[in-house]
């Protein structure tokens, strides 16, 4: 009995196996000796690579309000050059110019003027570091976007005002918004800041300044 359950189930294994053989054979036969190959159908976006100047070099102009002490608000105007460093560190050297207008104790006392006409000329020039603090994107409508940064800056410099050259230290903070990738709008807050003892006692005097400018990379 135990031989013919082993012949029997020798016969079934034989037959069960000549059968998947021809099986595989049907299949390379039909697909010409290669295995059957899955393709995932996905559809290929095109993306557009944005369009930004790799220039670290920046030169503008600007114009604004100088609030000299007791010189009055006068009207300022000046360039600025920048160098980007880094991402977040640049380098910028900037002048400026303007009139200051006479003191009240000049004005009250009538004939008596502390100053020329020459004197009352105030400019200066500075080298500053910048550091960008808050870069980022600001939108216009749904779907344009500009690249901003806030950032703060200082330095030092030199003030020419009242017949003489002053040692000027300069603090400030300011916005720089991009519409194109080579042209940036400037909004910026200063204070020069220098000893004077023009009215017979020395002082630390702050000077706030507060312009706009444009300027552009190449």
């Amino acid at each position: 009995m135990e031989s013919r359950g082993l012949v029997l189930f020798l016969a079934l294994t034989f037959v069960v196996g000549g059968l998947t053989g021809c099986g595989r054979d049907r299949l390379v036969a039909e697909d010409g000796g290669q295995p059957p190959v899955i393709e995932p159908d996905v559809e290929r976006r095109e993306i557009q690579t944005a369009k930004i100047d790799t220039e670290d070099f920046e030169v503008g102009l600007f114009a604004g309000e100088l609030s000299v002490e007791d010189f009055g608000v006068n009207t300022v105007a000046g360039a600025r050059f920048a160098y980007h460093v880094t991402e977040s560190f640049f380098v910028e050297l900037a002048g400026g110019r303007t009139d200051t207008e006479p003191t009240s104790f000049e004005r009250l006392s009538g004939a008596a003027q502390l100053l020329t006409d020459s004197e009352r000329e105030y400019s200066y020039y500075n080298v500053s570091v910048g550091y960008n603090i808050f870069p980022g994107e600001s939108f216009v409508g749904g779907k344009r976007s500009l690249n901003t940064a806030m950032y703060v800056i200082g330095g030092v410099g030199k003030t020419t005002f009242a017949g003489d050259d002053r040692f000027t230290v300069n603090l400030g903070l300011g916005i720089r918004l991009m519409p194109l990738d080579w042209l940036a709008v400037h909004a910026d807050l200063r204070d020069h800041i220098f000893d004077i003892d023009l009215l017979g006692q020395e002082k630390t005097a702050h000077n706030v300044e507060a312009h706009l400018g444009v300027t552009f990379f190449f």
